[in-house]
């Protein structure tokens, strides 16, 4: 996807407004990180552990959940400020109440970001190997076990994400970093910090 630059992220090619870069590195015992920088001047790493595979696991989720509209998955969430146990501050200062916050979002969001893992899964399984049939049917056929609705997206939408994460994983196999833009359209709010209880008054005697 190419972006322009601006002074507060980047415009991809469709004018959106992108607040949010991710760098994936390989990384020297074989692994991918991604590196993902804020508008906040935040930078956060997220380790992939990746070694067996040559398409990070990571990567697969980013442009699953950006070419399907996921804002719920890891990205979006990460995008709002959630921080995954996994994942460690490189630059600037967290915000007080970061942990708190990033809580809130976690517990809002598991249910999309479960639908995440389905999808990112099932790209990543068709690019990396291969997987006989077409990701629509075996996605489809994964969405029951989460869902009793009808699957949203559709063959085409599906088969778009494919060719996204296949031109991706060249990129990735060919250099030392690649480069994607979380647009802003796809980050979650955050979800209202709980109100204090009021205190009763003391019943007098």
């Amino acid at each position: 996807m190419a972006c322009t630059k601006t002074g507060r992220g980047a415009l991809d090619e469709g004018g959106r407004l992108s607040l949010v870069r991710i760098v994936f590195h390989h990384d020297p015992r074989g692994e991918c990180v991604a590196r993902i920088y804020r508008n906040d001047s935040v930078t956060m790493e997220l380790p992939s552990y990746s070694r067996k595979w040559t398409v990070p696991h990571d990567l697969a989720h980013a442009v699953a959940e950006r070419e399907l509209g996921l804002a719920g998955g890891v990205f979006g969430c990460i995008a709002s400020g959630a921080i995954f146990s996994n994942m460690r501050l490189l630059q600037g200062r967290l915000r007080y109440d970061a942990a708190e916050r990033s809580a809130r979002i976690l517990k809002a969001h598991r249910g999309s970001i479960g639908v995440a893992e389905l999808l990112a899964g099932v790209l990543h399984d068709t690019v990396e190997h291969g997987r006989a049939g077409t990701p629509f049917d075996w996605a489809r056929r994964n969405w029951g076990v989460l869902s009793p609705e009808q699957f949203p997206w559709t063959v085409d939408d599906v088969e778009r994400a494919t060719d996204v994460l296949r031109d991706q994983a060249r990129q990735w196999q060919g250099a030392d970093t690649l480069e994607f833009f979380w647009p802003d359209r796809l980050t979650v709010p955050v979800p209202p910090a709980p109100r204090p209880a009021r205190r009763r008054p003391r019943s007098r005697r």
